[in-house]
């Protein structure tokens, strides 16, 4: 399986969507594509080791968890966005089989630089790789995403839709790209709910994270500033399963991992649905029909 050709009619409006979006700031917080780009391009050479120390290894098993709730079926391919290093779309790779070609994609080039290095490691101390087929890891905005609608029967995203400047424009892109039927999976940080975790939990992202982060990777506090701050002010739990509803997923689920800190939300593309119009079209005609 071949990846699926892109389609620039939507690759050609991924700048202006970066830049020029009026929802760049969101509850104060500034995400926008040239801000999060850089915060990423800073902290790249140290990321991964970061993630594994300030979550202690834990995020490792969330993604293994991720992969497990995927329901992969035949050669159709697999899109993982907000790609990142590549540790979830590697995952899904060596899950999925041989015959089922995986893509990443991310926006930072730093981070896929260190992506495209792991692949080409695994590559040569894994004699040719265990015969799955190699990930290509591409440079496109999650807003505008540069392939056909109905590419990839499942479309994942794991720490990244948060920084996704327009959260239900970034859930959309996920569904248009998904196959009818496929599935639509976020793996994200979330808030504890139990009182006493939530207030630990809450003072070690904001007073503790910022300083070891900062300390670690030798770079501008703000972004270890930046995730304490836009954890908090996303959506998590049911207000995110209905995000997805309302973009026309459904059979959304959505499940806590380690008390709340990290959360699954998976949701399904409707079989019938071919095109990310007709998913448009019956968004509307169920505002209307509650109106």
């Amino acid at each position: 399986m071949s990846v699926p050709n892109a389609d620039r009619s939507h690759q050609s409006n991924a700048s202006a969507n970066e830049s020029a979006s009026p929802s760049t700031m969101v509850d104060g917080l500034d995400k926008s594509g040239e801000r999060v780009r850089e915060m990423f391009r800073q902290i790249a050479p140290r990321y991964d080791v970061m993630n594994h120390l300030l979550s202690l290894n834990i995020d490792k098993w969330w993604r293994r968890k991720a992969v497990q709730s995927l329901n992969i079926q035949g050669d159709a391919p697999i899109l993982d966005l907000c790609c990142g290093t590549g540790d979830l779309a590697i995952a899904i790779a060596d899950a999925a089989g041989p015959g089922t070609q995986v893509v990443g994609s991310d926006f930072c080039h730093a981070m896929l630089e260190i992506a495209r290095d792991k692949e080409a490691a695994r590559i040569r101390d894994a004699a040719g790789g265990s015969g799955r087929q190699t990930i290509p890891f591409l440079e496109a905005d999650s807003m505008a995403l540069p392939f056909e609608d109905n590419s990839f029967q499942c479309v994942t995203v794991a720490f990244g839709l948060r920084n996704i400047a327009d959260t239900d424009q970034g859930l959309s892109e996920m569904a248009r790209v998904c196959q009818p039927g496929g599935q639509v999976l976020v793996l994200e940080f979330s808030q504890p709910t139990l009182p006493v975790l939530k207030q630990t939990y809450s003072f070690y992202f904001r007073h503790v994270l910022p300083r070891i982060g900062q300390w670690m990777a030798r770079n501008d506090k703000s972004a270890y500033e930046y995730l304490p701050e836009s954890v908090g002010k996303f959506p998590c739990g049911e207000a995110l399963a209905k995000r997805m509803r309302d973009i026309g997923l459904q059979n959304v689920t959505f499940r806590p991992l380690t008390l709340g800190v990290a959360t699954i939300y998976v949701g399904e593309k409707p079989s019938g649905q071919t095109s990310h119009a007709e998913m448009a079209t019956e968004r509307e005609n169920e505002a209307l029909v509650t109106t």
